[in-house]
């Protein structure tokens, strides 16, 4: 007798290989980053909108930040408004705030809403406004050594994420935009625009998350950019510290947002490619994983037992990638 193929059989092996991660990040809470290539391309949303409604009924705890950066920057164009960036912040004149507050609230949170939402009643939108989620005082930008008013752009100074862990114990996934209010009472506007990637740093810091997951339009950390291709797999907070006066404009919010969060509380912060479908089951379900993870500086004892433990398995994970 012969023994029947079974054409289904890698499913179950990939299913299986899943098996130790879908144990480590049962009811774990993990924020993503959604931004990028994948908040553009039609097909990259909906996989990205199947990933999330994944975690969540995986028995994860996904919460998703956005920005808006090329639709902010459409609708300001239709509304013949400059746009003018600094050290790679988007410069937010009273004018251009109202913009982004109905950008990132009415247009892109939306429709990121309804992507989810097909999928069964699970998402909610909300901004770092709603709840006094999140508290900013104004950021100024450096450039040339000089400190530069660059308007309604904010820096988180605190964050109550009580309603988040309210909607997620209520089983649903927070969609956030990434406003937040004024921490002057007196501040008429009472808004400001905040970098998507601080703000989901911020998050998951007070949500004390398992994992922040960055999605971004490269593959990861590079080695020595442009000299080499090669993504760093994995490194500690002290190492990605050293890298950071080094790294392109455009990695550095999102570098300093995974550091902030590893060194606050976040078990490992991950960059991946947003370009990929499926990014984000590749990086936690899979053995290899993809893109750059940022983890916590080694305890200075040896021996491993507890949570050092799962520190070490997760280790082994980035090493194989």
């Amino acid at each position: 007798m012969s023994t029947r193929k079974h054409t289904a059989l890698p499913k179950a092996r990939t299913l299986i290989e899943a098996l130790p991660w879908l144990t480590r990040h049962h009811g774990k809470t993990v924020v993503i980053k959604f931004g990028g290539n994948a908040m553009v391309d039609e097909e990259l949303k909906a996989a990205f909108a199947q990933d999330v409604v994944f975690l969540r009924h995986a028995g994860l705890r996904p919460v998703v930040v956005h920005g808006g950066g090329p639709q902010i920057s459409a609708q300001l164009d239709r509304l013949g408004l400059e746009s003018e960036f600094k050290a790679g912040l988007r410069v937010t004149t009273p004018e251009a705030m109202d913009v982004v507050r109905m950008v990132l609230a009415g247009q892109v949170q939306r429709e990121l809403v309804g992507l989810l939402n097909q999928h069964g009643p699970l998402a909610v939108g909300m901004t770092g406004e709603d709840a006094h989620l999140m508290t900013a005082t104004q950021h100024y930008a450096e450039v040339d050594g000089e400190r530069v008013d660059i308007g309604r752009v904010g820096e988180v100074t605190a964050v109550d994420p009580g309603a988040v862990r309210a909607l997620l114990d209520d089983g649903r996934i927070p969609v956030i935009s990434s406003v937040a209010r004024s921490a002057d009472e007196d501040d008429r506007t009472g808004v400001f625009n905040v970098n998507a990637d601080t703000a989901a740093a911020a998050l998951a810091a007070a949500l004390g998350a398992e994992t922040l997951m960055v999605l971004t339009d490269v593959e990861g950390l590079y080695e020595d950019w442009p000299h080499s291709d090669e993504v760093i797999s994995r490194l500690t907070a002290t190492e990605l510290e050293k890298l950071l006066p080094d790294l392109a404009s455009g990695m550095v919010p999102k570098m300093r947002g995974c550091l902030h969060a590893v060194r606050n509380g976040v078990h490992t912060a991950r960059v991946i490619d947003g370009r990929v479908q499926h990014s984000i089951l590749l990086e936690i379900f899979t053995d290899e994983g993809i893109g750059t993870m940022v983890v916590p500086d080694e305890p200075a004892h040896t021996g491993a037992t507890g949570a050092d433990a799962a520190d070490i398995g997760e280790s082994e994970k980035a090493g194989a990638a």
